[in-house]
Parts: C-alpha cells; sequence; structure tokens
C-alpha cells in the first residue's frame, strides 16, 4: 500500500462552515463596494448610455479597438514564441552537467527575473532608439517583446529546472540504464515529461506576458490600452472605453486558458492511450511461447 503525501489535513465541519462564512462575507463586501463604484459613477454621468453608442458602430471597432487588438496579440505571440525558446535554453542550461554553464545560466536567470518588465522596457527603447537597431516604428515593439521575453523566459526556465527536478528519480535512471547519456535522457525523457506536468503553470505565465503587454503603452506601443485611451478621448467615455479593453483582455485570458486546457486533455488522454496499447499488446518471447 502506498502512503499519500498531504500539504494540509482536509478541513471538518467547522472549519466548512468557517470558510463558507468567511466566502460570503467576502462576496457581500465586495458587492457592496461594486454598488459603490457604480453608484458614483452613475452620479458623474460617467456610465450614460450615450457614453456607450459609439460601441456599436463599426467605425470605433475598425478604427480603435481591432488595431489594439492586433497590436496585443502581435507583441503577446512573439513574445510568447520567443521566452518560451529562452526559458527552454536557459532551464536545460540550470541542469547541465558541466558548472560553468550552470552558473552563467543561473546568473542570467536571477538577474532578469529581479528585473521589472517596465524598466527593460524603457531601457531597451532607449537603447534601439538612439542606436538605430530597428526602425523607427518598430523600436515600441522590439522593446516590448524584449522585455516580455526575457523576464517571462526566466520565469519559465525556473519552471523547466524544477518541473524536472519533481520528476521521479527512475525517470532518469530508466534513459541511463538504456545508454543514453546525461543530456539525451534529459532532451528525450525528463523534458517532454516536465513540458506536461508544468503546462498549468505555463498558461500562467502566458497570461501574464498578455497582460503585461499593455506596459508597452508607456514607450508609445500602439496596442489595446493605448487605442483605448485614444477612443476615450476622442468620444468623451474614457471609463466605457477602459471596461470594453478590460473585458476583451480577460476574454482573450480565458480563451487561452480554455486552448491550453484542451491542449492538456489531449497531451493525456494520448499518454492513457499509449500506455494502454503498451501494456495490452503481448511481447514477441510470449507471443512465441503461446501454443
Amino acid at each position: 500500500m502506498s502512503t499519500q503525501n498531504v500539504l494540509f489535513d482536509a478541513p471538518g465541519p467547522r472549519a466548512r462552515r468557517r470558510h463558507a462564512l468567511l466566502t460570503g462575507v467576502g462576496v457581500l463586501l465586495a458587492a457592496a463596494a461594486l454598488y459603490v463604484i457604480v453608484s458614483r459613477l452613475r452620479e458623474k454621468g460617467q456610465l450614460g448610455p450615450e457614453l456607450w453608442k459609439p460601441f456599436l458602430t463599426a467605425e470605433v471597432w475598425a478604427e480603435y479597438i481591432v488595431p489594439g487588438l492586433i497590436g496585443t496579440l502581435r507583441a503577446a505571440s512573439i513574445s510568447i514564441v520567443l521566452a518560451l525558446v529562452f526559458g527552454l535554453v536557459f532551464g536545460m542550461g540550470r541542469l547541465s552537467q558541466n558548472r560553468a554553464v550552470r552558473w552563467v545560466c543561473g546568473v542570467v536567470v536571477e538577474f532578469f527575473r529581479a528585473v521589472p518588465v517596465l524598466l527593460m522596457m524603457i531601457f531597451f527603447f532607449g537603447v534601439y532608439s538612439q542606436n538605430g537597431v530597428f526602425r523607427d516604428d518598430l523600436n515600441p515593439l522590439a522593446a516590448v517583446v524584449t522585455g516580455l521575453t526575457l523576464y517571462n523566459g526566466s520565469v519559465i526556465a525556473e519552471l523547466v529546472r524544477s518541473g524536472v527536478g519533481s520528476l521521479p528519480k527512475g525517470q532518469s535512471e530508466a534513459g541511463l540504464s538504456i545508454g543514453l547519456t546525461r543530456n539525451q535522457t534529459l532532451r528525450a525523457i525528463e523534458l517532454p515529461q516536465a513540458l506536461t506536468a508544468m503546462l498549468p503553470a505555463l498558461v500562467g505565465q502566458f497570461v501574464v506576458v498578455l497582460k503585461d503587454s499593455a506596459l508597452g503603452s508607456i514607450i508609445t506601443y500602439q496596442e489595446l490600452l493605448t487605442w483605448s485611451k485614444t477612443l476615450g478621448s476622442a468620444y468623451a467615455n474614457t471609463i466605457p472605453a477602459f471596461l470594453v479593453a478590460a473585458t476583451l483582455f480577460i476574454v482573450m485570458n480565458y480563451l487561452l486558458t480554455v486552448l491550453a486546457r484542451r491542449i492538456e486533455r489531449r497531451l493525456s488522454t494520448r499518454g492513457r492511450t499509449t500506455l494502454h496499447a503498451q501494456t495490452a499488446a503481448p511481447t514477441p518471447d510470449a507471443a512465441q511461447s503461446a501454443p
């Protein structure tokens, strides 16, 4: 019989009642705060029906919201791909058998994890602009992508290191027992399992990338928040414009989470199917010994 370690004891009846009571109090306080905020906005005329009418026109969506969405998705998609590459390379570097490689990768990862994303965006925007690294219209995008890649790639590198480290020792021992080297075992056996196990954490980091792309408005990058500000100034409906932008961010993050859940379900189903097929298939020795 195997024993299961738990991080905390299951709550008893009194604890469950206490949790339910605290949850109810929290919901009531949140609802009261929301009511006060909405009431104040209505008193100031910030939620009038006329302020929402521009969102029913195709012009607002074509000239403001859709360009903002394209800018946000462009920066986020490029940053996610580059952050994945950065995280895999430096995450595996932190697991290398070479001490110098581990030290260099550790310094790089810890440094970029400690620097704020906005500070990196501003720094690289100045570097790119003053040295003509990219065209003037590409400098904001390049700075946003650089900042998001370095920070989130460092976090992903730590996820890779911790994900591989959490695997049972038998996985690496099995690879070494069939003649694979330590690096081959890491790439072929441990890393695929670690990526599947840390997929929820990866999705959470992708959500962070998507949200942090809004920081690009500080360095004049034309993304959803920037276009929402412009929309609010043009139609004098700043609060509704920001509410619509927040709703779009929520929808995009939700869709990203749903996509990740489907991928995780597909990977886990395929793994169970493969394991079942391998278990059900008779070995050659067993087939030959069968009458």
